[in-house]
């Protein structure tokens, strides 16, 4: 039952049409089939869907899926240690030979049937969220699921109903791999899903740009903490359990957060080449070993960089030792002599890898930004080529196997070789705005900003520093990981990230500073630790290229060039936003389609619309 899938419900005042409605809109995560629970129950009811996406045990393993004990699970994502879990559960009434069961028999297991109601008191009230009085205490009702939760290893957001006590349970993987969101109604009902655009089927959900999340976004270059940019709509935090029941007014109440994982950044005094190279190049080749399992073909995302260069290579290997079909490659760029496209034919030539190249169409901005958008649901522009990629790998294979991650664990990314700068970079765009003019933040637990000094800038004394707070507050899940996400599911793909495994992400967390990043070089620890493999020299040397406008370079400024007097034309529509597009000119161009697709209402997402006559035709702002 390994899979990527879209999972939505309503919490409170729940109706199974509306539920089946937000589910359909989520039926390019899972197109292989849509199915609701619904149950009625003192004051009030629940609504679960789940849209599917087989990958392992094909015929079976439906959901939402019911134990003996009533408890019913939707889940989105895989869980890579299930065999191991199910050999330590005997005597359970497995229904299904695939992984996700494993976390509703945890769940039971660890939790005896009660028929004692979570919440007997009304909850109160903190900006939309209602809650009981110890719910951020040490001994919240979330903290009981702290156990069994930990021993998941995989990437997933799952939800589970226990009718016997009246508890729901949201919970995400400690990474945010996989997306999970929620939203308050203004009669209490809370409603969650695996992609905003699903609330949307609901008539009482309003859009409305969020104001602070907008001004942060554009400060930082991706959303931060839990927070989106629609106003009202927050993230599940990675890594974090929820629990939630109704009160006695017929109100969502929260009952319980708590973070049952977390990466620490540990560097070790000293790392040695010698011992310690080929077992960071073993934490990642067992990861990729995981990740290999499915019942359809695997692909692999080659760039032609490091780190996806690697993940074919060891990918190749490790397919070979165990007798299974060696993955295809997928690469894409804006014309043939694009130094990644080079790059990735070498290393598909040298590893005897079958490697499926493309070239982008010269109007693929124009013709395929709006889907783009509207799939990502954020301001990206540049990065584009996810989509086109991810298009032509859904032909061929359901599975997918990528580099993310490494940059985030292995200081990849160029602004690290230079922190002073990048911390003004980021201080005067904070400072573009009067914090007075912006609505208060919600911070702490259950809220969408874990607090307000974000706003300050103020993170970026070491490398350190910097990798900790990326990692905590955003730059991975909210970006990086985002984007794969949701461009494979835009086209019922699932895509995979070795460089995350948690064998992995210790090893790498171990390594110090000075063997991730100098003043002329990155990733040095890894690049050692390719070293063990048969990549090509120039491959393992060769330095760290910007994703997106890298990979159709002359096809992005044209674009650009060719849209920009209509862009300077919406900058001042933004009000206390346009400092910021006056400096991100691309950003204009950015909101200006999340303004169209998401916040313009419409019955249908006009995607297929001429791009030019899209961005014209918007509606009030609302803020």
């Amino acid at each position: 039952m390994i899979k990527m899938c879209g999972i939505t419900g309503i919490f409170g005042n729940a109706d199974p049409s509306l539920a089946l409605t937000m589910t359909s809109r989520l039926n390019h995560r899972g197109p292989d089939g849509i199915s609701i629970y619904h149950d009625d129950f003192q004051n009030g009811s629940i609504s679960l869907g789940h849209s599917r996406l087989s990958i392992i045990d094909i015929h079976g393993s439906k959901q939402p899926i019911e134990s003996d004990q009533r408890s019913v699970l939707i889940q989105n994502g895989e869980i890579y240690n299930f065999k191991k879990i199910k050999s330590t559960i005997p005597n359970y009434a497995w229904r299904s030979n695939g992984d996700s069961e494993v976390i509703l028999a945890l769940h039971n297991k660890s939790n005896p049937s009660t028929n004692t109601p979570i919440s007997k008191h009304i909850g109160k009230k903190s900006n939309k969220i209602r809650h009981i009085s110890n719910f951020n205490t040490e001994n919240n009702h979330a903290r009981k699921h702290i156990k069994w939760v930990s021993k998941l290893d995989g990437i997933f957001s799952f939800s589970i109903w226990n009718p016997n006590n009246s508890e729901l349970i949201l919970c995400r993987d400690p990474m945010g791999v996989k997306p999970l969101f929620r939203t308050i109604l203004d009669d209490g009902t809370m409603m969650f899903a695996s992609e905003i655009k699903a609330f949307a089927a609901h008539p009482d959900f309003i859009t409305k740009p969020d104001l602070a999340a907008l001004h942060a976004r554009l400060s930082y270059e991706y959303s931060v903490d839990m927070t989106t940019l629609f106003e009202g709509v927050t993230q599940i935090s990675p890594g974090t359990i929820e629990t939630w029941s109704i009160d006695e007014e017929g109100f969502a109440v929260l009952t319980g957060v708590s973070r049952y994982s977390k990466d620490i950044i540990s560097p070790d005094l000293t790392w040695d080449p010698k011992n310690q190279s080929k077992p960071l190049l073993e934490s990642l080749t067992s990861s990729i070993r995981d990740r290999l399992l499915s019942d359809v073909p695997v692909g692999i995302v080659l760039s032609g960089g490091l780190d996806s260069s690697l993940i074919a290579s060891l990918a190749s290997e490790a397919a070979i030792e165990t007798s299974n079909p060696v993955p295809q490659c997928w690469t894409i760029a804006g014309s043939e002599d694009n130094p990644d496209y080079i790059a990735a034919q070498l290393v598909a030539s040298e590893s005897d890898l079958k490697l499926n190249s493309s070239i982008m169409e010269e109007d693929i901005f124009w013709s395929g930004l709006s889907q783009f958008a509207w799939h990502g649901e954020e301001l990206d522009v540049s990065v584009l080529f996810w989509q086109p990629l991810f298009e032509h790998m859904s032909k061929k294979v359901k599975v997918g196997l990528c580099g993310q991650g490494a940059d985030e664990l292995h200081a990849g990314y160029s602004r690290y070789k230079n922190l002073n700068r990048h911390s003004k970079l980021i201080k005067n765009r904070l400072e573009l705005l009067d914090k007075n003019l912006l609505p208060d933040i919600k911070t702490g637990p259950g809220h969408p900003w874990k607090d307000e000094l974000i706003l300050s800038g103020n993170y970026y004394n070491s490398v350190n520093q910097t990798l900790q707070f990326e990692l905590d507050r955003g730059q991975l899940s909210n970006f990086q990981l985002r984007l794969a996400d949701r461009h494979s599911m835009e086209f019922g793909m699932e895509v995979r990230v070795p460089f995350l495994g948690k064998a992995h992400r210790e090893e790498s967390h171990k390594i110090p500073m000075n063997w991730k990043i100098s003043d002329h070089d990155e990733k040095m620890a890894l690049r050692h630790a390719a070293r063990h493999t048969n990549l090509p020299k120039q491959i393992i040397e060769r330095p760290k290229l910007p994703a997106g406008t890298a990979t159709a370079p002359n096809l992005f400024s044209s674009f650009i060039h060719e849209i920009s007097n209509h862009s300077k034309e919406w900058i001042n529509e933004y009000g206390i936003l346009s400092k910021h597009l006056e400096k991100q000119p691309e950003m204009a161009i950015g909101i200006r389609l999340f303004h169209a697709l998401h916040i313009t209402p419409h019955d249908n997402p006009p995607i297929n619309k001429n791009l030019l006559d899209l961005l014209d035709d918007v509606g009030d702002w609302n803020i």
